[in-house]
């Protein structure tokens, strides 16, 4: 008989399960082969490896022993042989930066493929399966063997300023390397020679965190089509171009630029015909999504989805015949796979979520990394009678829980629109008793709770203590259309405000909620929210505020790696109308708040320096209103290593016990 799961989900639970991650198909679609990371509480460490899973059945095997962080596997385009990075010993050498390996999937041991003194990262096969594509940090005035001692000296000096004149320094947990920027670089597999595609020019990939959807390489194996910010003086909202490098001349032509565009992801057609790339009509506002585009060899284009008001989302891939394109989206917070058909300009779902979060393909098969709130990211394959689940790496640990089930509700929220919320319920849940109701809010603002699991903040662990959680999509959030996104701009916090609040005043309709009981949390833009809650909600709706990496003053956040965005976004710059700035930040309205409130933040966040965390912490103990300092010193915008996070639940836990107390 099977024995009944009886245990809550929480924290160690969560912590105790694998992660899978993007999935590489070999070329004859047999086999997936995808990192595999598990986290050890008792070292507060991660180890990754590589796994094999077949498409076919069979059970999983993994690849790789030896490594800490084996990552972002590619499968040869001959199949001989898959690529990953990371950082090993060999040959009585550590690696003090990543570096590119070579396996054979039928096991033995890894082989380092050359050295490269600034590392390897966003690479990508050429199809005759001998070369390899990479990205690089480099030095752009310095020669390929000069960079090897120009890192040395880097590292030895004895000064720690980071000195610069550039727009664009850091991004969200780290600085740009200091005087450095991304190049395209070719490898040869067989000897480990690499070449420098950019050495000597001022060509450059992206500063922000360039991966291997900013460049493709040509099926012929000729040219390298990417995309660049021609602008002069590079920032994190440059409008990108497109151009195209040939490999073995390293000539350049550019292939499409608008000032009123940005242009990103390029991806070749199988014949080399067209080029597939997202385009976004910068011109006509800040928050214009990204539409499926085409260019073809006469420097012809055209947006496809131009009447299709969904958000295209990086990769972009033809189908064998390169008559439409695949790629993920949202709809109604949820992540499809999507098959784009370019002659009728029609998208269809090939699998709808819960949430698409990577996917790729070969031969007939698609293969799937996917979630959803009731189950962890986890692989199958698209068949012809359904989906196959061709990995259970978690389905022992997760057998032992107690799941909470959910819903989405619809409510009617500002301006008399649709607004979805959703609901996760505790396991066990008896409409007959009376439950606290936990609000969490998600961040961005234009993003999307939805049907999808989430390693931080988990809803299945929140609700494991007993409450209903409600996750409001307000008005701003992502998958709803580009005017309902839109449609916060310059006015942030009054219908999002009236969105959470309609929430509410459903629940509290319900007879099996407590209404003494009933809290908000949110991080980010959702800890924006519950700081502006403070100041705009009558004292006593709820008990307890938890906000964590919250914005809190809209000048001070001018400190931020994204503040180009603040004054598309408020609607105004703080210099030129300090008063329309001030009206939608939540420092204004401090001698409103009443509500206690929890405030988490960590020193590495650059996206909301810690300094607004500190503010609204600093202000809430002035007034005598109760409130708790999180601080953690070697955590970013999330809270990344196992005993943090542990103790993240447990302080969240807590806070909400003590002023919801039955």
């Amino acid at each position: 008989m099977k024995k009944e799961a009886s245990r809550a989900f929480d924290v160690n639970a969560l912590w105790a399960l694998d992660r899978i991650g993007e999935p590489s198909l070999s070329p004859d679609g047999a086999q997936a082969a995808a990192g595999v990371t598990r986290h050890s509480m008792e070292t507060n460490r991660a180890q990754s490896s590589l796994w094999l899973f077949s498409t076919l059945g069979g059970e999983p095997r993994r690849l790789t022993e030896a490594g800490e962080k084996d990552g972002n596997p590619q499968w040869s385009p001959r199949g001989d042989l898959i690529a990953f990075t990371a950082k090993r010993e060999q040959a009585g050498q550590r690696d003090e930066e990543t570096q590119l390996y070579v396996i054979p999937p039928d096991g033995g041991e890894a082989r380092r493929v050359g050295h490269v003194p600034t590392g390897v990262e966003s690479f990508k096969w050429f199809p005759d399966g001998r070369r390899i594509a990479f990205v690089s940090w480099v030095w752009p005035g310095l020669k390929a063997a000069a960079q090897d001692a120009a890192l040395r000296d880097f590292k030895s000096r004895k000064e720690s300023a980071y000195v610069t004149d550039e727009a664009l320094y850091r991004f969200w947990d780290h600085h740009v390397p200091m005087d450095r920027v991304p190049h395209l670089h070719v490898m040869d597999v067989q000897t480990g020679k690499a070449r420098d595609l950019f050495e000597g020019t001022a060509w450059e990939l992206s500063r922000a965190e360039p991966d291997a959807n900013s460049y493709d390489v040509a099926p012929d194996g000729k040219r390298i089509a990417f995309a660049f910010d021609p602008a002069a003086e590079k920032k994190l909202d440059g409008r990108f171009a497109l151009a195209e490098i040939d490999v073995r001349t390293r000539r350049v032509e550019n292939l499409l630029q608008d000032a009123d565009w940005d242009f990103a992801a390029p991806r070749y057609s199988h014949g080399g015909t067209y080029l597939a790339f997202l385009a976004s009509h910068q011109a006509l506002g800040h928050n214009r999504p990204n539409r499926l585009a085409v260019l073809d060899q006469q420097g012809q284009w055209a947006v496809f989805s131009e009447d299709w008001d969904h958000e295209v989302s990086a990769p972009l891939r033809w189908t064998a015949d390169d008559q439409s394109v695949l790629f993920a989206a949202e709809e109604r917070g949820r992540r499809h796979l999507w098959q784009f058909m370019l002659g009728e300009r029609l998208a269809s779902a090939l699998f709808e979520g819960g949430h698409v979060g990577s996917f790729t393909l070969a031969q007939d098969f698609v293969v799937i990394n996917h979630d959803g709130v009731q189950f962890p990211p986890r692989l199958s394959v698209l068949a012809d009678d359904g989906l196959r689940r061709i990995e259970a790496l978690n389905d022992e640990r997760l057998a032992a829980h107690r799941w909470g089930r959910h819903e989405e509700v619809t409510i009617k929220g500002a301006r008399g629109d649709d607004v979805q919320m959703w609901l996760i319920y505790p396991p066990g849940f008896d409409a007959k008793k009376k439950w606290p109701v936990m609000h969490v809010i998600h961040g961005g603002p234009h993003t999307a709770f939805g049907d999808s699991w989430h390693w931080r903040w988990n809803h299945q662990a929140f609700a494991a203590q007993g409450y209903v959680v409600a996750c409001v999509n307000y008005h701003g959030s992502s998958s709803y259309g580009f005017e309902f996104l839109d449609s916060i701009t310059g006015h942030w916090g009054e219908y999002e405000l009236q969105d959470v609040e309609a929430g509410t005043d459903w629940l509290l309709k319900k007879p099996w909620v407590d209404r003494k009981r009933i809290a908000a949390t949110g991080g980010s833009y959702g800890g924006f929210m519950v700081a502006w809650m403070n100041g705009h909600v009558k004292p006593g709706r709820y008990q307890a505020y938890v906000c964590h990496a919250g914005c809190y003053d809209w000048q001070a956040m001018y400190a931020d790696d994204a503040y180009s965005w603040h004054r598309k976004e408020l609607g105004a710059a703080y210099w030129d109308d300090p008063a329309r700035v001030a009206a939608q930040s939540p420092h204004a309205f401090a001698r409103h708040f009443k509500t206690p409130t929890l405030v988490i933040h960590g020193a590495m966040d650059y996206r909301v320096p810690d300094a607004q965390g500190l503010a609204y912490y600093n202000t809430l103990k002035t007034l005598g209103v109760p409130a708790r300092l999180v601080w953690f010193p070697d955590e970013n915008h999330w809270v990344l290593k196992p005993r943090n996070s542990r103790l993240w639940y447990g302080e969240f836990f807590a806070w909400l016990d003590k002023h919801l107390a039955r």
